[in-house]
Formats: structure tokens, sequence, C-alpha cells
């Protein structure tokens, strides 16, 4: 990511990755997944033996993204280190969520 980046797109697809992940793992769990961006709302959803390293902070700021930066409006340009922080936010979620579904599943392919 450059200079150049367009951050809040960058964030709104990091946001839509945790949201679809995290939608995904409940699908799997048999747990109804909502229509909703709410990523907090999200996590409350999970079985407690589940522990997700994100923060409620991380969590609020991750669902703004979907919800705020979604379409132009007036807000303020997101910086570069936090869209990068985004992303890896991201990259956790996605990591953990594969590491608790089993094998087959993520070999699964329509086709």
């Amino acid at each position: 990511m450059g200079i150049d980046c367009p951050t809040d797109t960058v964030c709104f697809h990091a946001q839509q990755c945790v949201e679809k992940y995290l939608k995904a793992f409940l699908v799997y769990k048999g747990i109804d997944s909502p229509r909703t961006h709410d990523i907090e709302h999200l996590v409350t959803l999970l079985p407690e033996s589940i522990w997700l390293r994100l923060s409620v902070e991380e969590q609020r700021r991750l669902t703004a993204y979907a919800t705020v930066t979604r379409y132009p409006g007036d807000y303020e340009p997101i910086p570069l280190a936090e869209a990068q922080q985004s992303v890896r936010l991201a990259r956790r979620v996605r990591r953990e969520i594969r590491s608790i579904l089993p094998k087959e599943i993520l070999s699964r392919r329509k086709g």
C-alpha cells in the first residue's frame, strides 16, 4: 500500500473479510447468521469456547468501515497506517477462523 492508496476502500474490504469469516463460522456451527455488518454483534454469537483476539475497539472500528466509509460522504480520510492495521486485523481473524475449521470444510470447492 502506497501513499496514493484508497484507504477507505482497503478498510471496507478488511471489514468484509472479517464479517464473512465470522458468518461462515456461524453457519458451520449451525448458528443463524443475521443480516448485519456489526462485527461486535457477530462476535457475541460465537460459542463461548471460541476466543477471538479482537478487542471491542477493533470490532467497532471495523464495523465503522462498513457503515461510514461505504458510501461517499463527509468523513475524515483514513491514514495509511490505519488501513495497514485493518488489513493485519483481517488477516489475523482469517487465520484464527481457518485454524478452527475442519480441513475438509476448507478444501471444499463449488464448481
